[in-house]
């Protein structure tokens, strides 16, 4: 594993954990549901569009490392993947 820049280190350790992508999409589709319920209080559905938000960002970055990786075998290149 290639050790990352002290900049990334610091925002590593500042953006949210996720135990994988199945997890976070599981938990995500959850939040949708309870927040199309419409039956959530106000200050829990700006909490639930908010960590939406995070759950969507991270798997949306896990999806086009994914498709990143997928281009460097298609190319004919094979390299290690590293998570930018």
């Amino acid at each position: 594993m290639v050790p990352l820049p002290r900049a990334k280190m610091s925002e590593q350790a500042n953006a949210p954990q996720f135990p994988s992508y199945e997890a976070a999409l599981a938990e995500l589709e959850q939040l949708i549901s309870r927040i199309e319920s419409g039956q959530l209080p106000l200050e829990q559905l700006l909490a639930g569009y908010e960590r939406g938000a995070e759950l969507l960002q991270y798997c949306r970055g896990r999806l086009e490392a994914v498709e990143n990786q997928i281009k460097v075998l298609d190319e004919g290149r094979l390299r290690a993947w590293t998570q930018e």
